[in-house]
């Protein structure tokens, strides 16, 4: 993250995204796969499986494949590429990527319990979750009960960022605020569907 200077002068927090160029590496149509789709792929490599060279035959080798379906797939070629352009500042997109991995964390980090109390006897269990189940009845834990676990790694998707900065010569993309994941992770980038107009659309 870093931070932009707005045309009114006020400085506003950002998270600077190398997005794309991305290829076009397959299109899905209704009457030949059942759906309308395409293939985006991301980030040249020189490491490829043989089954991944026949794929991409003809185009650059590329690490990260991903689809997504559109119904105007039809409008795509293979090999088109896409990059920053499409946005403009002042654009709402949804960002969705990995979270950071916090590894195996208690009900206090994971879930934000109070836990116990700091006194009346008890010395050794502030950060412990307190009773679980009841005895007799149900007699069991419910499933789903919130404990202790693997914090982190899942899928997050963060809504109505403002798009700040388009520089299409770099292929930087500079979003206000946060977006999930550490430093060189993957991110997907779309269309905000929770805005005012993609409400009327509806």
């Amino acid at each position: 993250m870093t931070r932009h200077f707005a045309e009114s002068g006020i400085v506003v927090p950002v998270t600077v995204i190398e997005a794309g160029p991305c290829v076009v590496t397959q299109v899905k149509l209704p009457e030949k796969d059942g759906y309308a789709a395409i293939q985006l792929g991301f980030e040249e490599t020189k490491r490829l499986t043989e089954p991944e060279k026949g794929h991409l035959k003809g185009l650059p080798p590329l690490r990260h494949l991903r689809e997504l379906r559109t119904d105007d797939a039809g409008q795509y070629e293979r090999g088109q590429r896409l990059d920053v352009s499409i946005f403009k500042p002042g654009d709402v997109v949804d960002v969705i990527g990995i979270s950071k991995g916090k590894g195996f964390a208690g009900v206090v980090k994971r879930h934000h319990f109070r836990g116990g109390p700091r006194t009346h006897g008890q010395s050794d269990r502030q950060r412990h979750p307190g009773a679980i189940a009841s005895g007799t009845t149900p007699g069991n834990i419910v499933k789903g009960l919130r404990m202790a676990g693997r914090m982190g790694t899942d899928r997050v998707t963060v809504h109505n960022l403002r798009v700040e900065l388009v520089d299409p010569e770099r292929n930087l993309l500079a979003l206000r605020g946060a977006v999930p994941g550490g430093v060189n992770g993957i991110l997907f980038i779309r269309k905000g569907l929770k805005t005012r107009e993609a409400r009327k659309r509806r």
